[in-house]
């Protein structure tokens, strides 16, 4: 279960306009706290009004799906980015950031720290960064309004899913997982463009491409990603391969056909990046009569992090135009946090609504308001997928759906079923990230190259999926992150592994070194307030990593995930 959790329009969300004009050179040692102090206190005085009015303009798109509502996006957009672009500005933050290890006070340093990256990658001229802007929003768009149309007809994204996951037919599977492709060739052109464009804007900066660039710009770097994806390969390759001919045999035998003449319209979701439901047990059925939102509402609130305010401003439910993907937002940073969903009473809606309502928790709703600004918000993108994913896995826990009320007619079953879903799904969401991470970054090294060629190799290699016959498209396309969210997919799987380390840093803490296979929050508020205190409370003044450390006492790792793929 994936969400698309931005705060603001595009991947960078913090701007202002700076009006004021202060002496280029750097500041003397002894003022440069005060000039560090001046500069944040006027750059939020300023960006509040302009965030907020983004924030609104990009949750109007996605509810409303109208030309109007994107053109208020795009020009609200352009508005932070002229921001962020001002050369006087970021003239005035270099020369603090510059001279940063004589700030006395380390959350304003870190501050600073932040804003230089914020500030950054926005250095270019204005007439590019509308380009960009101009290209996002129109892919955007045609995202939002896309539905796969099969016979003549119109599906939604759930009702794909519904087919993929349920038809016998092989014929019936391979149109419809056709059609939802079609939105690739939409796209095409554009997000070729688009990628032309972020390389532009990244070489102008100095960088080697725009991957690279993004990487940087949220601290992290290319040697050590590879490094830590390919020991994770090597890690899940041999468990992978045997869950996958398991399932193989059960998708082969569902639509009488040979296990070597599966291809990717067999395996339940467009892209293979979840459990196809092949096993003992329907984990749909607990769900077709229970109330997804009072579930979410009360397990929250019962471990000391309610969500009532946020489900209240929520716009849940499926309609024309509007965003078929999941997604949460934070406003304001004071408080107005809002999820985008579009909820079917089964499992997979479960997982996403726990997946972001974990996001809703960890934003300004529970990171202290004494922090300024620019610090309340997550630590990093990795650690709030991280959170989301943490509560998400509860789903397919039937000690938990129990606790929490849920009738399991054949628990034995659920249990079989569900174990096995839930390891698989660890394997395969870490090989479906091997093909984004490499996909990507080999698209911004080359974007002249064959990249329906690349997608389909990559899909080979990392997931073993046998690419469709005779195809050559821009499946790739297909995949929102790609241009909504570029360079950002690796820090799913880098969530994985902060979900699993926060967890069994749970089961050591609060339950006393309890099995974290065990562990399931339900009525502990102790949870909550561990939650709260190690993981939400810091916001953004420690580095993603610095986070993990302070939260679990070790650097980020692949011991606790692997402990739990391998069922221990």
């Amino acid at each position: 279960m994936l969400s698309l959790r931005i705060a603001l329009p595009g991947i960078i969300a913090a701007a202002v306009f700076l009006v004021w004009w202060l002496p280029v050179a750097a500041p003397a040692n002894a003022d440069v706290t005060g000039q560090a102090r001046k500069f944040l206190d006027a750059h939020e005085a300023k960006f509040r009004p302009l965030e907020v009015s983004a924030s609104q303009a990009w949750w109007n798109a996605n509810t409303k799906g109208g030309d109007d509502d994107y053109k208020k996006k795009e020009d609200a957009q352009n508005r932070v980015d002229e921001a962020l672009s001002d050369p006087a500005a970021f003239k005035e933050l270099k020369a603090v950031y510059e001279a940063r290890k004589d700030i006395d006070d380390p959350i304003l340093k870190r501050a600073i720290e932040v804003l230089h990256l914020m500030y950054l990658e926005k250095q270019l001229d204005r007439e590019l960064l509308k380009k960009m802007v101009e290209k996002s929003t129109a892919v955007d768009k045609t995202f939002s309004n896309f539905r796969a149309k099969v016979d003549g007809k119109e599906m939604t994204d759930s009702e794909v899913r519904k087919v993929l996951k349920e038809s016998k037919s092989s014929e019936r599977r391979q149109a419809v997982w056709e059609a939802s492709k079609e939105v690739g060739k939409a796209v095409e052109a554009d997000l070729k463009e688009l990628v032309k464009l972020r390389n532009q804007a990244a070489t102008k900066l100095g960088y080697k491409n725009f991957h690279q660039m993004q990487l940087f710009l949220n601290e992290q770097n290319t040697d050590d990603l590879m490094k830590l994806f390919d020991e994770l390969d090597e890690l899940t390759r041999g468990p992978f391969e045997a869950a996958k001919k398991e399932i193989d045999a059960k998708l082969a035998a569902d639509c009488s056909i040979k296990a070597t003449d599966l291809r990717p319209w067999h395996y339940h979701d467009p892209f293979f990046q979840e459990s196809p439901a092949v096993y003992a047990s329907d984990l749909d059925e607990p769900f077709k009569k229970a109330d997804i939102l009072k579930l979410c509402r009360d397990f929250y609130a019962g471990v000391g992090l309610p969500i009532d305010d946020v489900l209240a401003r929520s716009d849940l439910k499926e309609r024309a135009k509007k965003n078929p993907h999941a997604f949460c937002t934070d406003i304001d940073r004071e408080g107005d946090v809002r999820v985008l969903a579009n909820i079917v009473e089964n499992e997979y809606w479960m997982g996403t609504m726990l997946h972001e309502l974990g996001h809703s928790i960890y934003s300004s709703k529970n990171i202290p308001k004494k922090l300024p600004y620019t610090l309340r918000t997550e630590a990093h993108i990795l650690t709030t997928e991280g959170v989301a994913m943490q509560f998400e896995r509860f789903s397919k826990n039937r000690a938990w759906l129990e606790k929490m009320g849920v009738t399991i007619d054949k628990p034995k079953e659920f249990d079989e079923t569900a174990s096995k879903v839930q390891r698989a799904r660890l394997l395969i969401f870490s090989r479906w990230c091997q093909v984004m991470l490499r996909f990507e970054k080999s698209m911004y090294e080359n974007p002249d190259q064959d990249l329906n060629k690349l997608w389909w190799d990559l899909v080979e290699r990392y997931q073993m999926v046998k690419r469709p016959d005779k195809r050559d498209a821009p499946d790739y396309g297909s995949k929102i992150h790609i241009v909504s969210a570029p360079v950002y997919y690796h820090n799913y799987q880098m969530g994985e592994l902060f979900a699993s380390q926060v967890h069994h840093a749970i089961a050591r803490d609060v339950y006393k070194g309890a099995e974290p296979g065990t562990v399931i929050y339900v009525g502990n508020k102790d949870v909550g307030e561990f939650m709260k205190q190690k993981v939400f409370a810091p916001g953004r003044t420690l580095p993603w990593n610095g986070l993990t450390k302070h939260a679990t006492g070790a650097d980020l790792n692949a011991k606790a995930f692997a402990a739990d793929f391998k069922g221990k």
